[in-house]
């Protein structure tokens, strides 16, 4: 019995934090539209209107243009809201975060979120090698 218990709480906890780990661009995609990826970034173009809301969902740290002045509403997972405003050109940093956006403001938002993808380090040596092997093949 207690370990039904303990299996189902800890089902419940693993649901949660699946819930809170989710790409926008798959649970909200009314919201969220990749407009460029590659194997270093992804940039998404992110549109609410008025009042809108959207699901927890997470990004990694990245870069946001905003296009339109708007003031957000954020809610994390553990139940509290911050506000800010981005404004129209305005460019700045992006912490990794896990939210539930809502445009707070009376008119539609609109931000570009340049996202930044983990890969593996090379460092310039090991870049080169690999840019001109092809062309030192035949030296040996």
């Amino acid at each position: 019995m207690l370990v039904r218990a303990f299996l189902s709480l800890l089902l419940v906890a693993m649901s949660a934090s699946a819930t809170w780990a989710q790409d926008p661009t798959e649970v909200d995609p009314e919201h969220y539209t990749v407009a460029f990826e590659n194997d270093k970034v992804r940039v998404l173009h992110i549109q609410y209107g008025p009042g809108e809301t959207s699901v927890m969902h997470e990004h990694p740290d990245g870069v946001s243009i905003g296009l339109t002045t708007t003031t957000w509403r954020m809610h994390a997972p553990d139940g509290t809201s911050a506000e800010y405003t981005t404004e129209a050109n305005q460019v700045e940093w992006a912490d990794a975060v896990v939210h539930s956006p809502e445009n707070a403001s009376d008119e539609a938002g609109e931000v570009f979120l340049i996202e930044f993808k983990k890969h593996k380090k090379m460092d310039h040596a090991e870049k080169y090698e690999k840019e001109h092997a092809e062309e030192h093949d035949d030296d040996y």
